[in-house]
């Protein structure tokens, strides 16, 4: 099931009204990458102080020099909370763009306000933080099982916001919570796989709005399966 929602939403790629929102959440997630790469040269000290090693004055310019590989490499870090937020701009769009493609027999779903998809985005946004900072130990001693200890733990909080939000469209916010519960554990393998391509510099440009495609997929099959 969650391959199957994966590979429609690949096949829906083509689709212009899809396509032209993804280009949209590519270009405002590039955008913002670069002004989050900008903002660490503008805060970067002209010289830093390492022990034994003495002053290190090449920071900024390397990072002038090579913005565009400092700004893929921020990527790999900063598109976990990027993909939370943007869940709030594109939820209604990419979801309608999937229903009418894949479900056209469906009626209207009720519209979930865009300050109100905003404001649980941005909670969502403050417990991946939050979560993510309290997990940053265990990261530190997992070692080489840190990626791995990173995409469990984002997986479940990225599940569980876009299946949320999904369903909310079509069961409210009672029937979202009830039907989530009810397969918590399918929806955390479709976070964890959407975690891992956003550790993928350039790939997880597409993750952000790909996700909602994916888990409006979800949604339908899990809700008409009960």
């Amino acid at each position: 099931m969650i391959f199957d929602a994966f590979l429609k939403a690949l096949g829906q790629m083509g689709d212009p009204r899809f396509r032209r929102i993804l280009l949209i959440g590519v270009g405002l997630t590039f955008a913002l990458l670069a002004g989050v790469t900008w903002g660490v040269q503008l805060v970067l000290p002209d010289t830093v102080s390492i022990p034994w090693f003495g002053e290190i004055g090449w920071l900024s310019s390397l990072l002038s020099g090579f913005i565009l590989v400092s700004m893929i490499g921020m990527s790999m870090f900063l598109m976990v909370p990027v993909a939370s937020l943007f869940t709030g701009l594109f939820l209604e769009q990419v979801a309608d763009a999937v229903e009418a493609k894949h479900y056209p027999q469906l009626p209207p779903a009720n519209k979930v306000g865009f300050s109100d998809a905003l404001i649980d985005s941005l909670k969502f946004f403050g417990l991946l933080i939050v979560v993510n900072m309290l997990a940053v130990v265990i990261y530190l001693l997992s070692a080489l099982m840190a990626p791995i200890v990173f995409w469990i733990v984002n997986g479940i909080l990225l599940g569980r916001e876009y299946f949320q939000l999904v369903a909310m469209r079509r069961l409210g916010r009672k029937g979202a919570n009830e039907l989530r519960k009810k397969h918590r554990f399918t929806i955390w393998m479709a976070g964890f796989l959407m975690a891992v391509p956003l550790s993928l510099p350039l790939i997880n440009l597409f993750i952000p709005v790909m996700g909602v495609a994916v888990f409006t997929h979800i949604f339908h099959r899990l809700n008409k399966n009960g």
